[in-house]
């Protein structure tokens, strides 16, 4: 998809709304009348991974309830998923995973009701470089803790329907049709730097 082009298609379609700040709303798309599914490709199509197989295991140590409790391991984690769709998906599907994607920042709820995910932002394929391995969209999601992330990711780590998302499950149902392949990349924010103007020198008065 061309740059610009899904946000193109979801203020055709009516499922945002935008100004000149970005996107302020997106329509509600009933995730919770979509059948939960264990992961968007098909399941096993990848060998399991180290980072996933010591995950399992914490969590077998822990338990779920603690391993998915809003205070585990405190601190900014960032849940990065990128997709390359399927090349018969439409723009207007493709506009579609991107809305119910952006709308799990108000769909995803513990079960007393409280929100737990902090932000979703996306965009398209955008570099020259070449190395972006066919991927054509990123998702960025942000939580506050480790906890938080474990309970929205849920399968293949969490496997108890009480200790993960529903609406995060429901999502990755419907999206799967559409997508050729995902890569997943979480990280603890551990380091930040941030650029800070250079001071003017200072120039002392000649007396």
């Amino acid at each position: 998809m061309e740059r610009g082009m899904i946000r193109g298609a979801l203020l055709a379609a009516g499922v945002v709304s935008g100004c000149a700040a970005g996107v302020t709303s997106v329509a509600h798309a009933a995730p919770w009348q979509v059948p939960i599914a264990s992961s968007y490709g098909a399941p096993g199509s990848l060998p399991a991974d180290p980072m996933m197989t010591g995950a399992r295991q914490l969590e077998a140590q822990v338990g779920p309830a603690a391993f998915t409790a809003p205070d585990f391991h405190p601190g900014v984690i960032r849940h990065m998923v990128m997709f390359r769709y399927k090349p018969a998906t439409t723009d207007a599907q493709r506009a579609e995973v991107t809305a119910r994607f952006l709308h799990l920042v108000q769909d995803s709820r513990r079960p007393d009701g409280s929100r737990f995910v902090q932000s979703i932002e996306t965009g398209v394929q955008d570099s020259g470089e070449g190395n972006d391995a066919g991927l054509q969209q990123a998702f960025l999601v942000t939580f506050k803790s480790e906890g938080d992330r474990n309970f929205y990711v849920g399968r293949p780590v969490v496997t108890d329907p009480a200790y993960f998302d529903p609406a995060h499950e429901a999502f990755k149902q419907f999206a799967a049709p559409y997508l050729a392949g995902v890569v997943v990349f979480d990280y603890p924010v551990t380091l930040v730097d941030t650029a800070h103007p250079t001071p003017a020198p200072h120039h002392r008065r000649r007396s």
